[in-house]
């Protein structure tokens, strides 16, 4: 499954946010913490506190791939307190003319096993509305930052 977001934002701040392996949380509002094992490079292993309200607490993720040549990001969740078994995604990032000016489409797929007593639905629909609420939380911190950077100081 995939799910795709046109982004107003050029794909510099965009991809700033999404390459943070370690941090997630500046824009991942359901993560509470991080805590990273490694050198940010592939196979280092991440500590994820979830926020409540989530049927999770913990998640143990992979960098698999991070690209920043393509902007493509992919992690794996090899474990934690949770009930997304065997999930994996990738997100990629791509340029885009949004109304007329340069902005980002950012796609993410991922592949879940469905777990016991769900449909595949019901799975899909969780993780999607988990996707769709993280995309939001992008567009808006990377907007937050597109216009720090575009605000220049005043000579005095």
């Amino acid at each position: 499954m995939g799910i795709a977001m046109d982004l107003g934002v050029g794909r510099p701040p965009v991809w700033s946010l999404v390459r943070r392996f370690d941090q997630p949380q500046k824009y991942k509002p359901f993560i509470s913490r991080c805590v990273v094992q490694g050198n940010l490079e592939i196979g280092s292993l991440r500590e994820v506190d979830v926020k409540s309200g989530l049927p999770a607490t913990t998640s143990t993720e992979r960098l698999e791939l991070l690209d920043d040549d393509e902007h493509i990001l992919s992690i794996r969740i090899i474990g934690g307190d949770h009930r997304l078994k065997n999930y994996s995604s990738i997100i990629s990032l791509h340029p885009e003319i949004i109304e007329g000016r340069p902005g980002t489409l950012v796609i993410e797929s991922f592949v879940v096993d469905v777990p016991e007593g769900n449909t595949k639905d019901e799975t899909c629909y969780f993780v999607e509305a988990l996707i769709k609420c993280n995309l939001k939380s992008l567009a808006d911190v990377s907007e937050g930052l597109a216009v720090q950077d575009r605000t220049e100081p005043i000579d005095l």
